[in-house]
C-alpha cells in the first residue's frame, strides 16, 4: 500500500507516453513518407479517434467495473507497444500510418481511465491528490517523446529509437500494474451488464456539471499540445535570428505541467476545486486571447515564459475534474463514469484539433489558437452554477 501511489504514477508515465510518441517525429513523418501539413492533424486525431472507439466500447460493456482493471491496464498496454512499433515499418503510407496510431489510441482507453479508476479503488480521502500525481504522470509521459526526439540525430538517437524506446516503456508500465497493484480496497464490482449505465451517469446533476466544466477543458488542452512545436517552428521562422530547440522546448512548455497537476492536488484541499479549476480556466482562456500579442513580440523570453505559463495552467484543472468526476459517480459505475467522460471530452479533442488544422491553412499560427478560448468560457460557465462547498476535493 506504502508504494502503491508511485507504482500507478510511473506506470502512467510509462504508459501515456505511446499517446504523443507520432507528435514527437512527427516532421521526421511527414518527410519520410512525403505527408502534407494537414497529416499533422490527422495523425494526432487518429489517436483521439482510436481512444474515442475504445473508451466506448470499454464504457458499453462496463469492463473497468466488471473485471479487475489492473488485468486490463497490462492487456492494453502490450497492445499498445506493438502498435507504436508499426509506425517504424518502412512501407508504411498516411492510410498505414493512421490505422497505427488509431489502434495505439484504441490500447490507451485502457490505460489513462483505467488507471484512475485503480487509484480511486486505493484512495477516498486523498483522491484529489492521487488523481493530480495520475495526471501529472499523464502530461509527462505525453511530453516525454518530445524530450527523446531532442537527441534524435543521424549521429546520436535516430528517430524510430522514439517509438521503440516508448514502446519498452509501456510495456514496462503494463508489467509493474499487473504485478505490484492488485485489486483495491474500496472497489465495487459489478455483477452484470448494464449497456445503458454510460448514459445514466448523465442524469446526476453535480456529476453532469463537472463532466461539461471537463469538456471545456479538453477542447482547448490537446489543440494547445499538438501546436506547440507548428508555433515555436513558425516563429524561428518569423525571426530569421532565432534558433529555438523546438522538440526540447516542446518537452519543457507540455511536461512541466505534470508539476501544476500535483500542485493543484493538493491547492484544492486549501482552495476548494471550483475556485481553482475556475481560476486556472480563465487564466488559461486569457492565454488564449492574448497570444497573438506575444507571438509577434521579437523576444525569445517572453516567448517562453508565457509558453510555459500557458502550458502550466493548460493542464492544472484536469486532475481536479477527474476528482470531481468519480466523487460524483457512484462506486459500483466510477469506472464506466471516468471512461465515458474521457470518451466524450477526446471526441471534443478531435474538433478543436481540425479546426485549428483547417484555420492553419488560411491564418497564420499566431493567430488560430485564439479560436480555442471557446472551451475556458463554456468551463466556466458549467462550474458558475456548481456550489463551492458542494464540489471541494
Amino acid at each position: 500500500m506504502k508504494f502503491t501511489l508511485p507504482i500507478i504514477v510511473f506506470s502512467q508515465f510509462c504508459c501515456t507516453s505511446l499517446w504523443f510518441a507520432g507528435n514527437g517525429v512527427m516532421s521526421n513523418l511527414l518527410q519520410t513518407y512525403g505527408l502534407d501539413i494537414l497529416a499533422l492533424g490527422h495523425l494526432t486525431s487518429a489517436v483521439q479517434v482510436g481512444f474515442i472507439a475504445g473508451t466506448l466500447l470499454f464504457a458499453f460493456l462496463n469492463l473497468a467495473d466488471r473485471f479487475p482493471p489492473s488485468k486490463i491496464f497490462f492487456i492494453c498496454a502490450l497492445f499498445g507497444a506493438v502498435f507504436n512499433l508499426g509506425v517504424i515499418l518502412d512501407n508504411n503510407t498516411l492510410s498505414s500510418l493512421l490505422l497505427w496510431r488509431f489502434l495505439t489510441g484504441f490500447s490507451l482507453a485502457g490505460i489513462y481511465p483505467v488507471g484512475m479508476k485503480i487509484a480511486a479503488d486505493y484512495y477516498q480521502k486523498d483522491l484529489g491528490r492521487s488523481l493530480g500525481f495520475l495526471v501529472g504522470a499523464l502530461v509527462l509521459g505525453t511530453a516525454f517523446p518530445h524530450l527523446l526526439k531532442s537527441f534524435t540525430g543521424t549521429e546520436n538517437l535516430p528517430w524510430k529509437m522514439v517509438l521503440i524506446i516508448t514502446s519498452v516503456m509501456a510495456t514496462l508500465g503494463g508489467v509493474l500494474i499487473l504485478l505490484a497493484v492488485p485489486v483495491g480496497p474500496f472497489r465495487k464490482a459489478r455483477t452484470g451488464k448494464d449497456f445503458f449505465e454510460f448514459l445514466n451517469v448523465f442524469k446526476n446533476r453535480k456529476f453532469r456539471a463537472a463532466a461539461f466544466g471537463y469538456f471545456g477543458h479538453m477542447w482547448e488542452l490537446y489543440a494547445f499540445w499538438a501546436f506547440v512545436p507548428v508555433v515555436l517552428s513558425s516563429y524561428n521562422l518569423l525571426h530569421p535570428g532565432t534558433d529555438l530547440n523546438v522538440p526540447l522546448y516542446s518537452f519543457l512548455i507540455i511536461g512541466l505541467g505534470g508539476f501544476a497537476c500535483a500542485a493543484g492536488g493538493y491547492l484544492s484541499l486549501q482552495w476548494g476545486t471550483k475556485k481553482l479549476a475556475s481560476a486556472t480556466l480563465f487564466l488559461s482562456g486569457c492565454c488564449c486571447v492574448i497570444s497573438p500579442l506575444i507571438f509577434f513580440q521579437d523576444s525569445e523570453v517572453l516567448l517562453l515564459c508565457f509558453l510555459i505559463f500557458w502550458g502550466l495552467m493548460v493542464v492544472a484543472d484536469s486532475p481536479l475534474f477527474s476528482t470531481l468526476v468519480a466523487e460524483n459517480a457512484f462506486a459500483e459505475s466510477r469506472g464506466t463514469a471516468l471512461t465515458i467522460v474521457n470518451s466524450v471530452g477526446f471526441a471534443i479533442t478531435i474538433v478543436s484539433i481540425q479546426l485549428v488544422t483547417f484555420l492553419l491553412t488560411l491564418f497564420s499560427p499566431f493567430y488560430v489558437l485564439t479560436v480555442l478560448a471557446i472551451g475556458p468560457a463554456l468551463g466556466l460557465y458549467s462550474l458558475y452554477f456548481i456550489p463551492e462547498s458542494k464540489i471541494k476535493v
